[in-house]
């Protein structure tokens, strides 16, 4: 369901941004919806690889940069691939991706998933030797 909402997210930021910015070019929401498949899939695939490979480079430290730059990256390699999707220049393709994620942040925080639910916690179990003395 995350995927869905991510995906329909996704495309809604590249049609509002095509529709702002003279250097987006989208031809119907289909694309925009392809496009951003797309966009997941080559970020979860080779952009993960070329992310790992920038971060060891800055060490760590520019996280949330070096991903905002992959992604762009990603969206200029899916404008070289679909015919309906055309990006012109660097900077646009940067806007995309920080719009896309912080769409995607805020609606991931509107339906109250703030990033602790995939994480465990451990809750400490009292004792039986603490129920029983008390």
């Amino acid at each position: 369901m995350d995927f869905i909402v991510n995906l329909l997210v996704s495309a809604g930021v590249i049609v509002l941004l095509a529709y702002i910015l003279p250097s987006v070019h989208v031809k119907s929401f289909t694309t925009a919806l392809w496009v951003a498949f797309l966009i997941g899939l080559f970020n979860a695939t080779i952009g993960w690889i070329l992310g790992g490979i920038l971060n060891l480079v800055t060490f760590f430290l520019l996280d949330a940069i070096v991903s905002l730059i992959v992604t762009a990256l990603m969206i200029k390699l899916v404008d070289k691939l679909v015919r309906n999707f055309k990006v012109d220049g660097f900077l646009p393709a940067l806007l995309i991706a920080l719009a896309t994620s912080l769409a995607i942040a805020a609606v991931g925080y509107f339906r109250g998933q703030d990033g602790t639910s995939d994480r465990a916690y451990l809750k400490k179990q009292p004792d039986q030797t603490e129920q029983l003395v008390s």
